[in-house]
């Protein structure tokens, strides 16, 4: 936040025409904006201007936007959103796995972005209003060999850490807190993305699922935890 109150985003895109047109809107909405347009300069002003939300491309000069986003997650927990071309899934799940909280593909609707943006600023700030059950602060949810420990906001499979993103614990600590209940993308896309007028892919949920399968299943085609409720959506077992 600035000076005067205002919500700071840092946009690093290395197309200047992009860049400036997104500042542009961004200001108009009443944030306060600055463009990099190559990822060292990018990381250095994540790193030092105290932005609320950082918009990242992927394709950028001197370092690109996976390894800017990985460095920027050893120290913060900013909000990032990929906003990029490159839209195959493969590319959508590298971008998660590096700690963004959202990825937009090219080209987007200003309105679709805006309300990622603003979803994205609200849950950092604790703005969202959870309606449904979350975990209470302290306590360690086991289901089966799994343990969620919400203090320390880490799980572990029969006392091995599992390495998690803040989104995928923030996904597989909600359902474990509403363990056998099944919610539907749309639903979960609220409660854990905040989106609460979502524009875009309801594939981001799909794409967190098996990403978390494949770190927490023995055998993520045949999943014993995360699992699928035809026509309905997603739960954690019971077991």
């Amino acid at each position: 936040m600035d000076a005067n109150g205002k919500k700071k985003i840092l946009v690093v895109e290395d197309e200047k025409n992009i860049a400036q047109v997104l500042a542009y809107n961004i200001k108009k909405e009443g944030y306060d904006c600055t463009c990099a347009y190559d990822g060292e300069t990018g990381l250095t002003e994540a790193l030092t201007g105290g932005y609320d939300l950082i918009l990242l491309d992927i394709m950028l000069p001197r370092m690109n936007g996976f390894e800017v986003c990985e460095k920027i997650r050893l120290v913060s927990q900013v909000p990032i959103i990929f906003v990029t071309a490159r839209e195959e899934e493969k590319d959508k799940i590298l971008g998660l796995d590096t700690g963004a909280d959202d990825y937009v593909t090219k080209p987007f609707s200003f309105k679709e972005l805006l309300s990622r943006i603003r979803a994205n600023i609200r849950r950092s700030s604790g703005e969202v209003v959870q309606v449904r059950q979350t975990p209470a602060a302290g306590a360690v949810i086991e289901v089966g060999e799994l343990a969620i420990d919400t203090t320390h906001y880490s799980v572990t499979k029969n006392g091995e850490a599992i390495e998690l993103s803040k989104k995928d614990y923030d996904f597989i600590a909600f359902l474990a807190a509403n363990a056998g209940k099944a919610y539907s993308r749309e639903a979960l896309l609220e409660a854990i993305w905040g989106y609460d007028d979502y524009y875009g892919d309801i594939r981001t949920v799909d794409v967190t699922v098996c990403r978390i399968r494949n770190k927490i299943e023995k055998d993520p085609a045949k999943p014993e935890y995360l699992m699928t409720k035809r026509g309905v959506g997603y739960f954690l077992a019971k077991r």
